[in-house]
């Protein structure tokens, strides 16, 4: 079957005679067992529901065929995710390397959390490719890769950092979520665990948290499961449900947040206002060749580095969006537009551009409304001159 089906047909079990399309929400604390061997030798790894329930389970297979992995399991969020797959792997007086464009929120739980346990962080340019040869040793336990980066779009050589890191015996976990796994396959490039925030395109709906983690490999898998397993991590059946059927259009709305997200770039890559597109899909965003090489296609998210602007200009653009709305997250079928700082976040290749950057998510609007809302903003920008 090609992926489109498999999204479809995956977490299906049909048990009886008739049984609904999609698996039943599955609540549940204890499990019960009628035999003391059903109970000693458990039932499909069902044996408490924190460990996971049927519905867990359903959705756990889908991404799995998604992300081409071994084993799938779920997180409270994608930064718990991305966590849960650092501290699987380090311990006291391990390093870890770091995309110096990684997620804000992972990099203070880096400086912060691993820090006061003895895990050093060490930030790369993400453009390093086969060169991070240079910051491995025997202390550096985890390559973290984030491709693109969350705010200025950097595409990294997975296959050579991948390749480097192994040879020194680092593993290499690699953040998925911007591709929704429908784009780009992490394990297939090389990656030990590609993780996602679930939050995003997975579901779909800005309504829940959620994150998963796909294991290439057995022994990887084992080293995830035992970390959750001791932490305690929880995910609600009821987010589980909602994320499987969202996956059910997964492929369906990315197509549409792809075609948008390159309307909405070309229209803003012509504008006067701007100075650069950062959309890995276009030649003035670094890495844009990698890109061509082992990506697929594109998501709705990018952004845009502007011209310089004064505040009370930026403020202008922003309170003049009547359908972009402006908030955190992206990935739902809404379309998002925040003003981003990544001087903010840069210590390896710092950021020095002189003019704000804007990033977009594209929704599942109609393209032409929403650069009618784009073109009403950068006019208010202009008149608060």
């Amino acid at each position: 079957m090609k992926e489109d089906t498999k999204l479809i047909a995956a977490g299906r079990p049909h048990r009886r005679p008739h049984h609904p399309v999609n698996p039943p929400v599955e609540r549940a604390s204890t499990y019960l067992f009628p035999t003391y061997d059903d109970f000693t030798e458990g039932a499909k790894n069902i044996v408490y529901g924190r460990l996971g329930t049927p519905t867990h389970r359903a959705l756990e297979e889908a991404v799995n065929l998604l992300e081409g992995g071994f084993e799938t399991r779920l997180a409270p969020s994608g930064l718990a995710a991305v966590n849960y797959a650092l501290l699987a792997f380090c311990r006291a007086g391990d390093q870890i390397l770091a995309a110096d464009s990684v997620y804000d929120p992972v990099r203070k739980f880096c400086d912060g959390f691993l820090k006061r346990f003895g895990v050093e962080t060490i930030y790369y340019d993400p453009l390093v490719g086969s060169d991070i040869e240079a910051l491995l040793s025997p202390r550096v336990k985890v390559v973290l890769v984030e491709s693109p980066g969350s705010l200025t779009f950097e595409i990294q050589d997975l296959p050579a950092i991948a390749a480097a890191a192994h040879r020194s015996g680092a593993r290499v976990v690699a953040d998925n979520t911007w591709s929704a796994g429908c784009f780009y396959k992490p394990i297939r490039l090389g990656a030990d665990v590609s993780v996602q925030a679930g939050t995003k395109y997975l579901a779909g709906h800005a309504d829940l948290l959620i994150g998963t983690l796909t294991s290439a490999d057995e022994a990887t898998a084992r080293a995830v499961f035992q970390t959750l397993l001791q932490l305690g991590s929880n995910v609600s059946a009821d987010d589980a449900f909602l994320t499987l059927r969202g996956l059910r259009t997964l492929k369906t709305r990315m197509a549409r947040h792809e075609e948008t997200g390159l309307k909405l770039a070309k229209w803003l890559g012509k504008r006067a206002e701007v100075e650069r597109v950062l959309h890995p899909a276009f030649k003035s965003c670094p890495g844009h060749t990698i890109f061509k090489r082992d990506f697929s296609g594109s998501s709705g998210l990018f952004s845009i580095l502007m011209k310089p602007l004064a505040a009370g200009q930026i403020k202008a653009f922003f309170n003049a969006l009547k359908i972009f709305g402006v908030g955190y997250s992206w990935g739902g079928f809404e379309s998002l537009c925040v003003h981003v700082r990544p001087q903010n976040n840069r210590t390896a290749e710092p950021w020095t551009e002189a003019g704000p950057v804007f990033r977009l998510s594209a929704g599942l609007e109609d393209a032409d409304d929403l650069i009618a809302d784009l073109d009403r903003a950068l006019a208010a920008m202009a008149a608060a001159k």
